[in-house]
């Protein structure tokens, strides 16, 4: 039995005693032969009977240590098709160290995980190995300079062999009004051979590639198939007879690598504008910023800016940093980062983002974030990563590209055979032996799948919806349950008056003696009370000899009288019964409210009112909520708040499974519960608290504005606050899946119907390369339709 031998760097071992727990806890691994530490180099040599990395890391993990995994990016260049992605993996795979590695086709980079420090260096020659090219991300040219002038290369190409082959072309439409317009074979000959060895080098080159790696791709299909039709031509040229007319398939090889060319052209085009939301992103990226030191201003590079700097926004220009505003008002339009389309108002103590651009008033901000921090940097490292990654549903594809172009090959062969065996002539056995070669295309399998995340991920980011992976994308789509937490997520989490009652009917004068206790207070409910005096207008007196009252409320005396603002405990203290408000007083606390009672103290002892406070639904949530409902996709409530509060908002939304009182580590349980019903279920929280419950749901989705933790656990992240985002990340991910399904239906099923055509012979190798070219952009074509998608309003 054959054995592997991995070498596993390890964090964390301080003695010796580290290094023989690493070692029994591998050795328990089944297939482990051999474990040995190597305490000073902190890494582990393992002698294994199977290839299990991924049990060696976790044995070493449940040990209490760590393998450090290192993230790196290379941009692939001259990959064709499926069955080159799948090379370039398992290239890739094969460096000492790979953890794993993940090419897109359609954005032409490779993702790969890393076990300890491996020089890129090592994995570009590994591509290199494969036959292809790559360059790590960060040593590259812009990438927009890259595409222009490749853009600009395929489309002289492509102009350059439609010149060349129409000739060859023309006399075959004469063919159809019974006109014999065949140009002498020196004319086509000189206008076939440069569309074969120039303009198509590009496929003998990638195609010997293919066959010194021991692999094929689409490039080796073209380049045979292509190479018979001309090589037939040169032959059946000599072979006639002096005063005979040949019958030549010039015109063949020629208009397929034509018609090829421009398909790949067509092809990048479209590709390009699958990417178009990461250029966009990154557009917003200021170069330089104004910084003020000492009242002096001085423009400088961004690279220069400091923690901690102050930076001079004018109107009109972009934040060059994520900063909290210092001095100035204004508005600022966040629409391509957070989807928002209307201005945000900014004052001081507001939080600005880098890439937003200012209104019209100026203002100074002090820088909080830099580079890869920035909340514009995470955005376009989330959008990357998602369209970097591969969906499930691609792994069949990735099985079928590995034995596509064998198959492919042997098919072509047979078609040879068969045809000599029903009695046909050897140019009939090739030309349709030469269609079938031409027609399989590898292509549209490998692109439909990434063509189409790289659509949605995109138009969602532009929304404010930021899908982390693949995976969640594909998942999301089959939701039929969304979990909400309450606070924060439904609701405000910010307390509001709900109910308030004087007892002498003057509900301003009791608004104005709260407002007078509260004032210079920084409590939530204080807050609330402010907010009502500010929003009827209403002067707010001050109080003389203010004082908190722990655990209970606040005292003062305002034009003689003694006031106390608080909750039930005041009315004990002071020997006083609700009286009137106490029916009123339940009834508000069944609702889940919070109560403070204003009491005169002096000179005569008496309730003057009472106040209901409680958290205000989100702008949206009921339509949120509405917009699930619609779609037969059941909400539930999860929420540590009492049972009253929890109801009032469920009744108001319309939403019929509560789930109350949940404690913070229960609310995983609650949604594993809703799981094993057999629904599957998506998680919706923007706390610290409500991480577990997004990791083990089927799909996390973090709400604009919450923890770091919240947003690290989840799936999906929206940028704003807004609930509707829910229904509509969900949308776009049944979309996206819905082409995914399209692109993948039409890349089988055309090869499954075209190559069997062209083996019975009812396809000439011209309209096989038609085919050919026109899957590929189909396929892209169908995913770019994604682009026009909007959420619902």
């Amino acid at each position: 039995m054959s054995s592997s031998t991995y070498t596993l760097p390890i964090t964390g071992m301080t003695c010796a005693s580290c290094a023989g727990r690493v070692e029994r806890a591998l050795l328990k691994v089944p297939g482990v032969e051999h474990a040995a530490v190597n305490l000073a180099a902190e890494q582990v040599r393992i002698e294994t009977a199977k290839d299990d990395l991924a049990g060696l890391i976790q044995a070493v993990e449940k040990a209490g240590y760590g393998v450090p995994v290192q993230t790196l990016e290379l941009a692939i260049d001259g990959m064709t098709c499926a069955s080159c992605v799948g090379r370039v993996e398992r290239a890739l795979l094969k460096v000492p160290g790979v953890r794993s590695a993940s090419v897109n086709l359609a954005s032409e980079r490779a993702h790969i995980e890393v076990l300890g420090a491996v020089d890129p260096e090592i994995l570009i020659q590994a591509v290199e190995a494969a036959g292809y090219k790559a360059q790590t991300s960060g040593s590259e040219q812009p990438a927009s300079d890259n595409t222009e002038r490749r853009l600009r290369r395929e489309r002289w190409a492509v102009i350059a062999a439609l010149l060349l082959a129409a000739p060859l072309v023309v006399p075959m439409f004469g063919e159809l009004f019974d006109q014999h317009w065949m140009l002498p074979p020196w004319v086509q000959f000189l206008l076939a051979t440069p569309v074969q060895f120039i303009l198509g080098a590009r496929f003998y080159i990638a195609g010997w590639k293919a066959v010194r790696a021991g692999a094929g791709n689409m490039d080796l299909l073209v380049a045979i198939g292509t190479s018979a039709g001309y090589g037939l031509s040169l032959y059946q040229w000599w072979a006639v007879s002096a005063g005979q007319t040949p019958h030549l398939y010039f015109e063949a090889s020629a208009v397929v690598i034509a018609l090829v060319l421009l398909g790949k052209y067509l092809e990048s085009r479209a590709k390009r504008q699958t990417s178009a939301a990461i250029r966009a992103l990154e557009a917003l990226r200021p170069d330089r910023a104004v910084r003020v030191i000492d009242g002096q201003e001085e423009d400088v590079a961004i690279a220069m800016l400091r923690l901690g700097d102050l930076v001079l926004v004018k109107p009109g220009e972009r934040f060059p940093v994520d900063g909290e505003v210092i001095d100035g008002e204004s508005q600022a339009d966040e629409a391509l980062i957070s989807g928002e389309s209307l201005p945000v108002a900014k004052v001081p103590g507001d939080r600005i983002t880098g890439g937003a651009i200012n209104g019209e008033g100026r203002l100074l901000v002090r820088t909080t974030a830099l580079g890869g921090e920035t909340v514009l940097a995470r955005i376009i490292r989330l959008v990357e990563d998602a369209q970097a990654a591969k969906a499930p549903i691609q792994k069949l594809v990735d099985k079928v590209s590995q034995v596509f172009v064998p198959a492919v090959l042997v098919i072509a062969i047979c078609t040879v055979i068969g045809w000599l065996s029903a009695g046909a002539s050897a140019e009939v056995a090739l030309i349709n032996a030469v269609a079938v070669l031409v027609i399989a295309c590898p292509c549209a399998l490998g692109l439909a799948t990434p063509a189409a995340i790289m659509a949605g991920t995109g138009v969602a980011a532009r929304h404010g919806i930021l899908i982390k992976d693949a995976e969640a994308l594909e998942v999301a789509h089959a939701v039929t349950a969304v979990a909400f937490d309450k606070t924060g997520t439904l609701t405000s989490g910010k307390p509001r008056i709900v109910h308030l009652h004087a007892n002498d009917g003057d509900e301003a004068a009791l608004l104005q003696l709260a407002g007078a206790l509260q004032r210079g207070s920084e409590h939530p409910l204080a807050r609330a009370v402010l907010d009502r005096c500010e929003e009827r207008g209403l002067d707010v007196p001050d109080v003389e000899q203010s004082q908190s009252l722990t655990g209970r409320g606040i005292a003062g005396d305002l034009d003689g009288r003694s006031l106390v603002l608080g909750n039930r405990r005041l009315l004990d203290d002071n020997g006083l019964q609700p009286g009137d408000l106490t029916e009123q007083a339940q009834a508000w606390e069944a609702e889940g409210r919070t109560l403070s009672w204003l009491i005169e103290t002096a000179p005569q002892p008496r309730v003057l009112g009472l106040f209901a406070f409680g958290d205000s639904l989100k702008d949206g949530a009921a339509d949120a909520i509405a917009a699930l409902n619609t779609r037969n996709i059941e909400s539930h409530l999860i929420t540590g708040d009492n049972r009253g509060s929890a109801r009032v908002v469920a009744e108001a939304l319309q939403i019929h499974s509560v789930h109350a009182e949940v404690l913070p580590a229960d609310k995983a349980a609650t949604v594993v519960e809703l799981k094993k019903g057999g629904a599957v279920v998506a998680m919706v929280g923007d706390g610290i608290n409500d991480a577990p419950a997004l990791a083990a749901a089927d799909v996390g989705i973090a709400m604009g504005g919450g923890t770091d933790v919240a947003m690290h656990a989840a799936g999906i992240t929206l940028m704003r606050g807004d609930p509707r985002l829910v229904p509509a990340a969900l949308e776009i991910s049944r979309r996206t899946y819905r082409k995914i399904q399209q692109n993948l239906f039409w890349a089988f099923i055309y090869n499954l119907v075209g190559i069997p055509l062209a083996a019975l012979g009812f396809l000439n190798p011209v309209m096989a390369g038609a085919a050919m070219a026109l899957s590929s952009v189909s396929v892209v074509s169908n995913a770019l339709l994604l682009k026009r998608w909007k959420p619902e309003q």
